[in-house]
């Protein structure tokens, strides 16, 4: 599948998580940064976005030890959080 249709698909997926405060802080996650990964990054994301909600949650807010294979720029920008819209 080509680089466009693919990461359509991940956008999907990373807004469509089950839960609305995954939703804002997956789906924000990768408006804000994925037009600018590469295949590798793509590659990594989709295998995170197998994990669960909550883990991918506790590994961005660092109250959970991030498994080896995601360690790098994708997470260290995860773990930034902010790119998650906050409405007052």
């Amino acid at each position: 599948m080509d680089r466009e249709h693919r990461l359509k698909r991940l956008r999907f997926r990373a807004w469509h998580r089950g839960v609305k405060e995954a939703d804002l802080l997956i789906g924000g996650f990768f408006d804000e940064h994925a037009t600018g990964w590469n295949d590798a990054e793509i590659d990594l994301f989709e295998e995170m976005l197998e994990e669960q909600d909550v883990d991918i949650m506790a590994w961005a807010m660092g109250t959970a030890a991030v498994p080896k294979r995601y360690e790098g720029t994708i997470m260290n920008a995860l773990k930034t959080l902010n790119y998650v819209p906050i409405s007052t």
